[in-house]
């Protein structure tokens, strides 16, 4: 039988917040999915120890990775590490190669590769970025962080209006301490927000329905933007009145096709591999913005990664073949 290594985070589930053990339910999906497809599932955390997983992976000695590293010990500017290694000891890896992820992962690095690629994406202020004092800071910022993802560190305080570029830095510091690395500070984009999920075809990705979030019955004072409890607390009232929609009108369709455009030309411009999730924000002029782009998306049965696949009609178990299919020079799936 064929051995297939999921290779993960270290998460302690008594220590979890909701999105890390949402990668636990991730890779308990994904294991049962590659024993249906009749490989030999095995899992091995990754260590900051790099001999000790090196070690354990040559002892393995697998015809394939499924590489779920989000982050090591708990920071997200790791997560190039885990391909790094893999590349180290050329072993065939799904998902995006290192330099796709390293560049994806850092915000400001894709940032500025999109802007030289003409796609629109919020412009952006960072303690690396200085705007001079003669710049209006009268428009709404959200604080985010470089590295991590998930809408971790999120909250209606991320979204702020800077009297200066001091002002602007000052809380910038405050959110740096929160996150636990360096942040910066996005231009807010007013309007609708959507994802495109992409997933490796034969010969060009295959752009997934696109998925609206919308903000149902949020006061007029409320930030509508994907916290991090709207994203994974339920029961709070960002979580339940926040819902994923694939249904639209026919005056639509322009937009939906511009949007998979664009996917598409994220996919092209950073290498993505495999699947892959972009976010945007369309403002009122009907522009879309690129706020994100993550190479590694969540692949848990109750993402919306897997809920825009179930719109075209793949079930979990083909999403996983697709997966593993594009991971070239593995040629195990027939």
């Amino acid at each position: 039988m064929i051995k297939v290594v999921i290779l993960q985070d270290r998460i302690f589930p008594e220590y979890a917040q909701e999105d890390e053990l949402d990668t636990l339910a991730q890779a308990k999906a994904i294991s049962q999915a590659l024993a249906d497809l009749g490989y030999e599932p095995i899992d091995l955390f990754f260590s900051l120890d790099l001999n000790e997983t090196i070690h354990a992976l040559k002892s393995i000695d697998p015809a394939l990775v499924f590489n779920l590293v989000e982050s090591v010990a708990g920071k997200g500017q790791m997560i190039y590490t885990a391909p790094t290694i893999l590349d180290y000891l050329q072993l065939p890896y799904t998902g995006s190669r290192t330099e796709a992820l390293f560049l994806t992962s850092n915000k400001l690095l894709a940032k500025k590769m999109l802007r030289i690629s003409g796609i629109a994406t919020p412009s952006w202020v960072s303690s690396q970025n200085l705007w001079g004092n003669g710049r209006s800071y009268d428009v709404p910022f959200i604080i985010k962080s470089v590295w991590n993802h998930a809408s971790i560190g999120l909250n209606d305080d991320s979204l702020i209006y800077a009297k200066s570029y001091q002002h602007l830095c000052d809380e910038m510091e405050l959110r740096r301490r929160d996150f636990g690395d360096d942040c910066f500070a996005e231009g807010y984009i007013d309007g609708r927000e959507f994802t495109i999920s992409l997933l490796a075809g034969d010969c060009v990705p295959e752009v997934l329905p696109l998925a609206e979030i919308e903000f149902i019955d949020y006061p007029p004072d409320k930030a509508k933007i994907i916290t991090f409890k709207a994203k994974w607390q339920k029961g709070s009232f960002e979580y339940e009145h926040t819902c994923r929609c694939f249904s639209f009108a026919n005056r639509d369709i322009p937009l939906r096709q511009q949007l998979a455009k664009i996917a598409r030309g994220c996919w092209n411009i950073f290498g993505l591999r495999g699947f892959a999730r972009v976010d945007f924000r369309v403002d009122h002029a009907g522009k879309p913005w690129v706020l994100d782009i993550n190479a590694n998306p969540c692949l848990a049965p109750d993402s919306g990664f897997i809920a825009a696949a179930k719109e075209a009609g793949l079930n979990f178990n083909q999403v996983i073949k697709r997966v593993l299919n594009a991971s070239a020079p593995f040629h195990g799936i027939h």
